[in-house]
């Protein structure tokens, strides 16, 4: 018998509310049914289960890997596909609270469709971010809010979902306008130095279930990602204002910065700390950022900009 090429299902049960793992029967019967061997591990990083461990493990024995979870799972899953010398496609389940990533590629959110779209979908490429050597899907970020995903408890993300952010973000409103770095950053269009409130490079117009760039034209496999700064103020009609402006998809504000990049290094005289896909990334006094273009498979129902 023909050996068949594999499909390694990671499930973090965790994510969200908890229900990464409600369809995985249907999963093995699809994947066996396509001709894949389904290879099934639930991600349990404290027993050495985790996406960065066991993806290298399976090189070039897998053609699919199926992530079941949140942004933070599908980060993990990348930069262990990184690490591999035969990248396999990646399929989505998004079982968590704001499923940015997800929502950025067209991936259909509801479980029983993002079963068909990993079958089924059109098979999309596109750019990964990569700051001091941890890659990133769809954004690093400092600043004003930029924890907030990371720092809402769990048990509220469950029961809460989106909301839960909110709750978060407005508990830590007057402390983040008081929020300021100084910065300088260089990047190949140009140096840029201020006291800023907040700071990303990413690869999508959706950041904490808000669409931060409305109608930007993101592009995600252009080899370029967008650089949006937003100048320090101090007061709370202002940055009302910026709000405004971002959401309604302008950056036409005196506080608002926003090009596109292939690379960004930024240095600051403090250690800064920084969120990737909505996960602690560490904290810094340089942070180099680069694009890496056409980095990543992914199957996907939308047809994609590039």
């Amino acid at each position: 018998m023909k050996k068949k090429p594999g499909a390694l299902i990671l499930i973090n049960e965790k994510s969200g509310i908890g229900k990464a793992s409600s369809r995985v029967m249907t999963l093995i019967q699809r994947a066996a049914a396509k001709g894949y061997e389904p290879i099934v591990y639930p991600i349990v990083p404290d027993a050495g289960l985790s996406s960065d461990e066991l993806l290298p493990m399976y090189d070039g024995r897998i053609e699919l890997v199926i992530g079941c979870g949140g942004d933070g799972t599908m980060n993990h899953i990348v930069n262990g596909i990184m690490n591999m010398e035969h990248k396999p496609k990646v399929a989505y389940l998004p079982t968590g609270s704001t499923n940015d990533f997800a929502k950025g590629m067209g991936i259909p959110i509801t479980r029983a469709k993002a079963i068909e779209n990993a079958f089924e979908g059109r098979p999309f490429t596109y750019d990964l971010g990569c700051m001091n050597g941890r890659f990133y899907n769809y954004v690093a970020a400092f600043g004003a809010f930029s924890d907030v995903s990371y720092e809402t408890k769990q048990s509220w993300k469950n029961i809460l979902g989106y909301a839960a952010y909110v709750i978060t973000a407005a508990g830590k409103l007057i402390q983040n306008t008081k929020y300021k770095r100084h910065m300088r950053i260089e990047t190949d269009t140009g140096e840029i130095e201020g006291n800023f409130l907040f700071g990303a490079v990413c690869n999508t117009a959706t950041v904490g279930g808000m669409k931060l760039l409305g109608k930007a034209d993101v592009r995600l496999n252009d080899g370029k990602m967008e650089l949006l700064l937003i100048y320090d103020t101090k007061s709370l009609v202002e940055l009302q204002a910026i709000a405004t402006s971002l959401l309604s998809g302008s950056s036409d504000h005196p506080n608002i910065s926003l090009r596109q990049v292939k690379k960004a290094v930024f240095y600051s005289e403090d250690e800064v700390p920084w969120s990737l896909d909505g996960e602690f990334g560490g904290e810094v006094k340089k942070a180099e950022i680069e694009v890496h273009e056409k980095a990543i498979t992914i199957m996907t129902g939308a047809k994609k900009k590039g």
